[in-house]
């Protein structure tokens, strides 16, 4: 590394401002940012409380969102998925065992991501089992008992309480 003479300890931190202070602006002409208070005389922006522009703004013109014909309905924000998985599916397991989604999802008879498992009625079943699932069609539930084992059904999760007090955002 080569020595500089022009550098010492004093002149290290010359030009970086460690402590920058806030821009003050409404108190004087004599600040540079005083009457207007650097927003410039009246336009969309002068007013307080006027937001900048969001990424979907297009400049005043008619949104292309509105513009495009809106048919359907989709239940896709609050629908849920469901494995349906029927009882001839569980011979596989031995006899006793606790069936829940995550066995069903090792055997790989109910794969992937979902929000619950519902066991249907088609087939019959030979081995003695204890079920947990979130649904039992009435036809699955006879056949579960018929063969000695227990259905459990798991309960949904409960709606969250909302402080009608506060506006929604």
């Amino acid at each position: 590394m080569e020595w500089h003479s022009d550098m010492d300890l004093s002149t290290l931190s010359h030009g970086v401002h460690k402590r920058k202070l806030k821009k003050r602006v409404g108190r004087g002409i004599g600040t540079g940012h005083g009457k207007t208070g650097s927003r410039g005389t009246k336009g969309q922006y002068a007013s307080a409380g006027a937001e900048l522009p969001r990424s979907i703004f297009e400049g005043g013109q008619m949104p292309l969102f509105r513009k495009i014909p809106k048919r359907g309905f989709s239940h896709g924000l609050w629908d849920k998925k469901f494995h349906a998985v029927n009882v001839g599916d569980l011979n596989g397991f031995p006899e006793g065992t606790l069936v829940d989604q995550k066995a069903l999802d090792r055997a790989g008879v109910a794969k992937g991501p979902a929000d619950g498992v519902r066991i249907l009625g088609t087939g019959e079943l030979k081995v003695k089992l204890v079920i947990k699932a979130h649904h039992f069609s009435k036809s699955a539930l006879e056949k579960i008992q018929k063969a000695g084992g227990t259905a459990e059904v798991i309960p949904p999760a409960k709606k969250p309480v909302r402080n009608k007090m506060k506006p929604r955002r």
